[in-house]
């Protein structure tokens, strides 16, 4: 997908040097700006930046002192150390934005660093929330002797988190890792939820996105004929609804400000779902965070069209992502405008700005 969406808008660009979830191209030309738009307009590309070269060497010791020898005339305001998916998230255990996937890298670039950047000997500066506008060193782990040193300006929310994944803290206990996606997508859509407002989640069994609402303080109602998890279940602010989304009365949904849908069904279904709840007259829901199922790779041409379906409801602030927790399938998140948004909710996830 993103190999298609380059030759169409960047012909120039010649694809390079690439591995499973890391992907390279070259331009005659720097071309930055383009590079960051690529990944803001394409859903599939978690981050994007400019290239600077590979290191490779045995030791951690020496491609730190590679690092170095490259980037220690650059300017520069955060570095991430992140590792590329080299695996589906979920699969052989393996979930993105994992810190000790590059504590060893961290920590041998700190122990590297020159005089001339001596704050960061300190292994607690690297992977943070980079500040909005901040100049980023992208340290990409390739392999198990190669690294890629890159850049990036971080502008949107998700380009100022290391590998555009944000370090999400988990419960204790988590009830499914729907937790993980719910979090990255209120982190990433900044949809202005408040502690109080009532949201129906349409497919919420086990309960995992559920979870990750109740914490905030939302009042929930799952939709799924499926159990809940018994802790989900009990929780004074969830009820329990055990039908299917298609089956419940629209007046059911009058109270409803907001809307999560995560269903096993193909894209078009989901939404002749949805589009029956918000078009009615009666309800009146806010924003949209929709998980849309790829079971074919086929479906993606599909994209375009479903947006503006969306867009054809009344929400003009639509937008998409592959998430870093999504498996093959992408979240929507819809808004009636772009003025609703809001500063992103940091109560879940770890950094600074």
């Amino acid at each position: 997908m993103i190999k298609s969406a380059v030759a169409q808008q960047m012909p120039a660009w010649n694809f390079a040097y690439s591995r499973p979830g890391f992907l390279t191209f070259k331009a005659a030309e720097p071309m930055e700006a383009e590079a960051a738009l690529i990944a803001q307009q394409t859903p599939f590309a978690r981050s994007g930046g400019w290239t600077i070269d590979r290191i490779v060497a045995e030791s951690a010791a020496e491609r730190a002192a590679q690092f170095w020898a490259m980037a220690a005339e650059l300017p520069f305001s955060a570095i991430h150390v992140w590792q590329r998916d080299h695996v589906a998230p979920d699969r052989s255990n393996f979930e993105p934005g994992n810190p000790a996937a590059a504590a060893e890298a961290v920590a041998a670039i700190a122990a590297a660093a020159p005089d001339s950047h001596a704050p960061w000997r300190d292994v607690a500066a690297f992977n943070r929330t980079a500040g909005r506008g901040q100049q980023v060193l992208d340290c990409i782990l390739i392999d198990e002797n190669s690294w890629c040193l890159g850049r990036h300006r971080a502008d949107r929310i998700e380009s100022r988190w290391p590998g555009g994944v944000p370090a999400l803290e988990r419960p204790e206990p988590m009830v499914s890792r729907a937790y993980l996606k719910m979090a990255e997508a209120l982190a990433w859509s900044r949809l202005p939820l408040q502690a109080g407002d009532r949201c129906v989640e349409i497919g919420s069994a086990p309960g995992g996105a559920s979870q990750c609402l109740l914490e905030r303080g939302l009042w929930v109602m799952g939709i799924d004929p499926a159990d809940m998890d018994p802790a989900i279940a009990a929780h004074p602010n969830f009820v329990h609804v055990r039908k299917r989304g298609a089956d419940l009365k629209r007046s059911a949904y009058r109270s409803i400000r907001w809307l999560a849908a995560d269903m096993n069904i193909v894209p078009a279904a989901t939404l002749d779902i949805v589009e029956a709840i918000v078009t009615h007259r009666q309800v009146q829901i806010r924003g949209l965070l929709l998980t849309l199922k790829l079971r074919d790779w086929t479906l993606v041409d599909e994209i375009p069209a479903q947006l503006d379906r969306i867009r054809s409801w009344g929400y003009r602030d639509v937008r998409t992502r592959q998430l870093g927790y999504n498996r093959r399938e992408i979240c929507v998140a819809a808004l009636k405008s772009r003025a609703q948004r809001r500063s992103p909710v940091r109560r879940k996830f770890s950094g600074s700005s």
